[in-house]
């Protein structure tokens, strides 16, 4: 009787066998008592979860607009991500998050207390006293996560910045008898396909290192695949939901106590570096970027090689 019910407006997902419906657990007691069924809404809400049922919100994944190559690079992705851990090669997944409010304000979500706690009612930026912006890169052999948090603008030298911090605190001690390294990036942002700064500045850390370095970046409107996003960034949040970030200790605080059943763990760094946006590099420097676009799918896909590595070569 009660799925005779809900029968009308119910809907599911075939592959977990989940379903939900619109109406609330009030509206389907109502309508058990008209058919001389007396039961509460409590009792509803117990049958529902025996029928796989469950509250659900909407969910973003539709896009008007979709790459017609969207699943051969998701492919190919996968393909190398795979290839490099096999290999024992370093595989990142890197982003930047939406940056946050330094004060007294409101943060999405609810934790216990006996009061409600008070924030400003406002949330201006000019009433803040800075700004965060998290730097996220996970570590995906490891399920690990790093993220340096910025104070200034996300831009391309930040985002090399970040990843160069964590070569030196966890890189090179756990990679640097391979000096490979795959990092999976978004379309946009600071680590954009398109973005020369962004290659200059891999250029710069491949010949410091000596690293090789294989960039692969997630198609248009693809970003909630990322690995750093669904592996870290989730659980950051989750860690700091309805607590205000009054300063930057509570930050990184918040951000070094994120814990996973699976083992993540996380690190954090502040970088207080006041970086310049609306930069440009020459035509001579984008000339030094040794980069070897890759075979599939060239403008995703593409190796930036140290130049010291070069030079041995043609010796």
């Amino acid at each position: 009787m009660l799925e005779e019910v809900v029968a009308d407006a119910t809907a599911g997902d075939p592959m977990t066998g989940i379903k939900w419906t619109r109406k609330t657990a009030q509206e389907i007691s109502a309508a058990l008592a008209k058919r001389g069924y007396g039961v509460g809404p409590d009792t509803v809400r117990r049958l529902l979860r025996q029928l796989k049922y469950a509250l659900r919100s909407n969910r973003k994944r539709l896009n008007k607009k979709q790459d017609k190559d969207r699943d051969r690079q998701m492919r190919y992705l996968i393909r190398k991500r795979r290839e490099y851990l096999k290999a024992g090669f370093a595989v990142l997944s890197v982003d930047a998050k939406q940056r946050e409010l330094i004060g007294l304000f409101k943060n999405p979500g609810q934790t216990w207390r006996k009061t409600a706690l008070e924030v400003l009612e406002s949330d201006y930026p000019s009433e803040a006293d800075g700004v965060a912006i998290p730097y996220g890169i996970y570590e995906v052999n490891r399920n690990q996560g790093f993220v340096v948090v910025g104070t200034s603008h996300q831009t391309p030298e930040f985002a090399v910045a970040a990843i160069r911090l964590w070569w030196l605190k966890v890189g090179q001690p756990v990679y640097g008898h391979t000096r490979r390294v795959l990092i999976e990036a978004d379309c946009g942002g600071g680590n954009g396909y398109r973005c020369w700064r962004w290659k200059w500045g891999l250029q710069q850390l491949a010949d410091e290192f000596g690293l090789t370095i294989l960039v692969t970046h997630l198609p248009t409107s693809a970003s909630k695949w990322n690995p750093v996003e669904h592996k870290l960034f989730c659980h950051i949040e989750s860690n700091w939901a309805g607590q205000p970030l009054v300063n930057y200790e509570t930050v990184l605080k918040f951000i070094r106590m994120t814990r996973t059943e699976t083992g993540l763990r996380c690190r954090a760094y502040l970088d207080k570096t006041d970086y310049q946006t609306g930069l440009k590099i020459t035509e001579a420097q984008k000339a030094q970027i040794n980069l070897q676009r890759g075979r599939v799918l060239p403008r995703w896909n593409y190796t930036i090689r140290p130049h010291n590595a070069v030079r041995k070569l043609e010796k």
